[in-house]
C-alpha cells in the first residue's frame, strides 16, 4: 500500500515538471502568450516585412506593448499589411512610427514602435503612416558586394608625380 502511494505522488510530480518545460518551451519560442489585458487593433504597412511573424512582440522602450496579431499581403498597394494588437493600457500619438528591428546579431525580429509628438492617441483600427521596412541582411552584403566590385572595376586615373 506505501509503495502505491509514493508512486502516485512521484507520478505527480512528473506530470507537473513535464507541464511546466511545456509551458517554458512555448513560452520561450513565443507560441504562448498569457495576456489577460484588454487591447486594441491598429494596422501597418511595410514594404518588406523580412522574417517578422505573428504572435511577434511589439517594444517600446524595450518593454512589450501589445504583440503582432496577422500579416497579410495587400494586392492593391503590394505591401504587407500588418495589424497589431497593443494593450489599452499604453496609449501612443497618432504620428508614431514602427520599425521592424532584429533581437541581436541573427535574433527573432520584432517591432518597434517609437512616439511621436501629437496630442491625438492611436484608436482602434487606425493606421500608422510611418513605417520603415526590415533589414534584409542579404541585400546588405550583396550591395556591399556590388560596391566593391565596382570600387575595383574602375581604373585610378590620379596623375603620378615624377621623381
Amino acid at each position: 500500500m506505501q509503495r502505491s502511494k509514493n508512486d502516485v505522488w512521484v507520478g505527480l510530480f512528473v506530470l507537473i515538471g513535464a507541464v511546466a518545460i511545456l509551458f517554458l518551451a512555448l513560452q520561450s519560442a513565443n507560441l504562448l502568450s498569457l495576456s489577460f489585458q484588454t487591447t486594441y487593433r491598429v494596422v501597418a504597412k511595410f514594404d518588406n516585412v523580412g522574417g517578422l511573424k505573428p504572435k511577434a512582440a511589439v517594444r517600446s522602450a524595450g518593454v512589450v506593448v501589445g504583440r503582432v496579431e496577422k500579416i497579410v499581403f495587400d494586392d492593391k498597394s503590394f505591401q504587407a499589411r500588418v495589424t497589431l494588437a497593443l494593450e489599452s493600457r499604453y496609449a501612443f500619438p497618432k504620428d508614431s512610427s514602427l520599425k521592424i528591428l532584429t533581437s541581436g546579431l541573427l535574433g527573432e525580429q520584432y517591432l518597434g514602435i517609437e512616439a511621436g509628438a501629437e496630442a491625438k492617441n492611436l484608436a482602434a483600427d487606425d493606421v500608422i503612416g510611418s513605417t520603415q521596412s526590415a533589414v534584409v541582411l542579404e541585400s546588405l552584403i550583396s550591395q556591399f558586394l556590388y560596391n566593391k566590385a565596382a570600387d575595383a572595376s574602375t581604373p585610378d586615373v590620379t596623375p603620378k608625380a615624377k621623381p
